[in-house]
């Protein structure tokens, strides 16, 4: 790896700092936002005159896909202004947009509004967590990092919780103005919270920060950058099919009542809260984030398994508690993100922390189509299997080949 150190390191802060309280309650009302659409999708789409099984399918599958275009270029945007402007506008820009774009939710007419505002959001989305994570990376002590980011996950990822709560208790639309409003609240946090010491060491050199390109003309780079996008990918292989899509599948498999996403989506991200909590706190256990996530994808890959082909004609109750556990299983989101952070210098590490769990949400894009299309000749069950065993087997040798990150002094920059 091509790299110098900047400066002296600067100083650090502490697991309970304003920077870890916001960036936690940020990813909160993030995740809200993210997951509210997978929640409301039918209830919504039927309100909106999409009433027939196939249709609400096909339009769900459409708005999650703008959503996540949204994403993908917000990433490229908000990682970029990271490195250069900053990790702080980054992290309250994107909270500002997404929470403006989700009262706006509340209002649509039809699907085509909907769509837009649903890239408009995901624009938005892109930008709070990586900022975020990049924030408090390089403001922790690097012994203590690992346990920084689990707390942002571990409070973040219940966000979706809310999400259902207010989805089922007052519908909708509402439920984005309750989205919206949160966001808008959190900007009010802003005292007490300041940029990296790294950030604005960086700044007063003459490297160049935030430069994307940077990251495809150098072989060894580009491929480290390569391996952090394919860890993150079986997580939305989980969320944006296995779950999104639960009452097709609760159908498929014979599930003696019915199955909603709402719940399905409740109770993956209950799960979630636990996984991130554990893995975070492996990876501190054995001093590796590699080896935490090893163990992860392997657990992954397992409930991947049961979920397909062990709950034919199971309750629903067995259902959903197969949705926590596969939760559980991809609870690995926040670590995924502190390698991305950690593997990259100062002048481009909001870039690959932004644009990483980003590309990896935006698999879905990829994902879905290659899901419908090989729907028809292996049937639901036998596309899911084969996406997850291919997305699973890349992500575990990325993971593998990639350097060790734990402990890392990441007071450096990319040449």
């Amino acid at each position: 790896m091509n790299s110098h150190p900047t400066s002296s390191p600067p100083k650090t802060t502490g697991l309970l700092s304003a920077i870890v309280v916001v960036a936690a309650l940020g990813y909160f009302v993030d995740i809200y936002d993210l997951i509210l659409f997978s929640i409301v999708r039918v209830e919504s789409l039927n309100e909106l005159g999409i009433t027939a099984k196939e249709a609400v399918t096909n339009q769900g599958l459409y708005l999650i896909n703008m959503q996540m275009g949204g994403m993908l270029l917000g990433g490229v945007l908000w990682g970029i202004l990271g490195d250069k402007k900053g990790r702080l506008s980054v992290l309250f820009g994107s909270i500002l947009i997404y929470s403006l774009a989700n009262i706006a939710n509340g209002f649509v007419q039809s699907v085509e509004q909907y769509a837009w505002l649903r890239l408009i959001a995901g624009i938005g989305l892109a930008g709070e967590l990586g900022a975020g994570i990049t924030l408090v990376s390089e403001t922790l002590p690097k012994e203590k990092r690992g346990y920084g980011t689990m707390i942002v996950a571990t409070v973040g990822v219940s966000g979706a919780m809310l999400a259902y709560w207010v989805g089922a208790k007052f519908g909708w639309r509402n439920a984005y103005f309750v989205g919206g409003g949160l966001g808008l609240a959190l900007l009010a946090l802003r005292v007490g919270v300041y940029e990296s010491g790294m950030f604005e060491q960086t700044k007063k050199s003459d490297v160049e920060r935030g430069n994307f390109f940077a990251l495809f003309t150098n072989r060894a780079r580009l491929a480290r950058y390569a391996k952090c996008l394919l860890i993150g990918v079986p997580l939305w292989f989980v969320v944006g099919i296995l779950i999104t899509l639960a009452p097709e599948f609760g159908a498929e498999l014979g599930i003696t009542g019915p199955v909603t996403a709402g719940l399905g989506v409740f109770w993956c991200y209950f799960g979630l809260v636990f996984g991130d909590f554990a893995s975070g706190t492996l990876s501190q256990v054995l001093r590796s984030r590699n080896r935490a996530l090893q163990l992860f994808l392997v657990f992954c890959g397992l409930m991947v398994a049961v979920y397909l082909f062990a709950l034919k004609g199971a309750t629903p109750t067995i259902f959903y508690v197969a949705c926590f556990v596969l939760g559980i299983s991809v609870g690995f989101w926040a670590l995924f993100v502190t390698v991305a952070a950690e593997q990259f210098g100062t002048n481009l590490r909001a870039t690959v922390a932004t644009t990483a769990p980003n590309f990896a949400r935006g698999s879905v894009i990829v994902l879905v189509p290659l899901f419908q299309a090989l729907r028809g000749p292996l049937g639901l069950l036998g596309s899911a299997a084969v996406l997850g065993l291919v997305s699973l087997v890349v992500a575990f040798w990325a993971v593998s080949s990639l350097p060790e990150s734990f402990g890392k002094d990441l007071d450096f920059v990319e040449d």
